[in-house]
């Protein structure tokens, strides 16, 4: 019923900056909060940030604080994610998904896109 599309990764240097970006399509006036996700080979996939759309509130993983900017653009049906300095360790699978309730946990999300790779070299 819904469906995300990630793009926007790619491999970049230690220090550069990608703009991820998730567009949505169907209905969904009940997914009030879109997030962000990685996993990185053999490791757990983790929440990076989330977006209460309504109001625009977000969270970040105290990883990316400072960072990372995750923005939407309602008129688009755009989801972005912003990554700045990026680092070694941000290298992984990044996901959008979308959900009822805003949390940075996957299980409370109903949707997920594909995702797309971003790799940062030292």
């Amino acid at each position: 019923q819904v469906q995300l599309v990630e793009s926007g990764g790619g491999s970049v240097q230690a220090g550069g900056s990608l703009r991820l970006s998730c567009a949505v399509f169907g209905d969904t006036a009940s997914s009030r909060c879109m997030g962000w996700f990685r996993q990185a080979p053999g490791k757990d996939r983790e929440g990076v940030a989330d977006i209460y759309t309504p109001i625009g509130g977000t969270h970040y993983a105290d990883s990316v604080k400072g960072r990372f900017t995750i923005t939407q653009d309602n008129a688009k049906r755009t989801l972005f994610l912003q990554m700045n300095s990026l680092k070694p360790e941000d290298t992984a699978m990044y996901y959008c998904a979308a959900g009822d309730v805003c949390s940075l946990r996957e299980y409370e999300y109903n949707y997920w896109g594909q995702g797309t790779q971003v790799t940062v070299s030292s």
